[in-house]
């Protein structure tokens, strides 16, 4: 029989928690305001929650602007009470916490395992690791309480390839085991746990952080990463990791938990 097919927004009445919802400033969109934005317009309800406020209101500033409903929350989620604090905003201003998008993740000053230094390896890791299990610890009990969820982890190519950048590929494999240890063990809550792997975007965090460390051209930068992508010869784009996290955060994929979906043009292929 087959599926049926209606055209009624793919979150209608659903209430999503994005966190990392600002972006650092630049030409493109980041992928966290890029997913809230796609949440909001197929019609969920959205907690858009950064460290930086003012992004994060920037963000819902968008949201409403187009008859979205959304609302600004700041936390740093390397501190257990602004995760413990996720959930209970969430369902105070939103009534329940159907989503959870987790976009988080740094990796400036990371170096091979020879240059690396203590302090940044210790940042790096806190931030894109251990941020994401107490977000993931404070929230499951709200969706096991309620009755079921979806969780969406923002990895990274590098958690399976090669590269020098040392810390953040450690933090990021991390994360696709606590995608997969969350998935297992929260199934018979009917709670759906998957990551996306973004290859080589053109997103601010991307372009502008490597210029300045490089000292290159914003053009030299994005011609070099270009010419790295397998198809079609051009990165992709914050809104190719929204639409594969509004699929995986949808119904369409309730039989989906578990997954690691590379969205990297072709580039995991060439890995092993």
């Amino acid at each position: 029989m087959a599926a049926d097919v209606t055209s009624r927004p793919r979150l209608q009445g659903k209430a999503a928690v994005v966190v990392g919802a600002g972006q650092t400033a630049g030409e493109t969109i980041g992928n966290g305001r890029a997913v809230a934005l796609l949440f909001a317009r197929e019609g969920a309800k959205v907690l858009c929650v950064d460290r930086d406020l003012a992004s994060a209101r920037e963000t819902v500033d968008l949201i409403t602007a187009e008859g979205g409903e959304a609302y600004p929350f700041t936390a740093d989620i390397t501190r257990q009470a602004d995760c413990a604090a996720l959930p209970a905003e969430a369902v105070a201003r939103l009534g329940r916490l159907d989503i959870l998008h987790n976009n988080v993740g740094v990796g400036a000053g990371d170096a091979p395992i020879h240059r690396l230094q203590e302090d940044d390896w210790d940042r790096i890791i806190t931030v894109s690791l251990k941020g994401l299990f107490l977000t993931l610890k404070h929230a499951l009990p709200v969706m096991r309480e309620q009755g079921g969820g979806a969780i969406v982890n923002i990895s990274s190519l590098a958690s399976i390839a090669a590269s020098n950048l040392v810390a953040y590929g450690v933090a990021k494999a991390g994360v696709n085991k606590l995608t997969t240890t969350t998935a297992a063990t929260n199934a018979r809550h009917m709670i759906r746990c998957n990551a996306i792997l973004p290859g080589l975007m053109d997103t601010p965090m991307a372009i502008e952080s490597i210029a300045r460390a490089s000292g290159e051209s914003v053009e030299a930068v994005r011609a070099v990463r270009n010419a790295r992508v397998p198809l079609g010869g051009k990165m992709g784009t914050a809104w190719d990791v929204a639409y594969a996290a509004l699929f995986l955060a949808s119904d369409e994929a309730k039989f989906i938990t578990g997954v690691l979906l590379a969205v990297d043009g072709g580039a995991s292929v060439r890995v092993g």
